[in-house]
């Protein structure tokens, strides 16, 4: 039995791991997944253009992201409590490294987010955008 616990242990320090503060990225069949950190859009944004060109308007379900495409939607987990809603890439952002999406006001409200302001998500991509 010490002798099995002793390998276990040795085992386990001596396993690589890889750890990475911003986001961890898993690819399956047909889908892709994110876990990161994600954030809402001020007040004060209200009415100004998107990347997309679109006004960005706090009650649709929207968000920005480094690299998805615009129009591509994506299902957004709050990881521990499981919450989930749909949202519509129309914008370019977070601007700060460490996130990996910048939510509308109505999208962080369905994830119950507003008050702690940060969050960590798991994204998945739902629908590509028609070319």
């Amino acid at each position: 039995m010490l002798r099995a616990a002793l390998f276990l242990t040795l085992g386990l320090l001596l396993t690589p791991t890889f750890v990475c503060a911003q986001s961890s990225t898993a690819t399956t069949s047909d889908t892709l997944r994110t876990t990161g950190k994600a954030s809402y859009y001020a007040a004060y944004l209200e009415g100004r253009p998107t990347a997309s060109g679109q006004p960005y308007d706090p009650e649709r379900l929207t968000a920005s992201h480094r690299t998805l495409p615009f129009g591509t939607r994506v299902r957004v987990t709050r990881r521990f409590t499981e919450d989930s809603v749909t949202v519509m890439i129309n914008d370019r952002g977070p601007q700060k490294q460490e996130r990996i999406l910048d939510l509308s006001r109505s999208a962080a409200e369905a994830l119950d987010m507003i008050d702690a302001g940060v969050v960590d998500v798991e994204i998945e991509i739902v629908e590509e955008p028609q070319e």
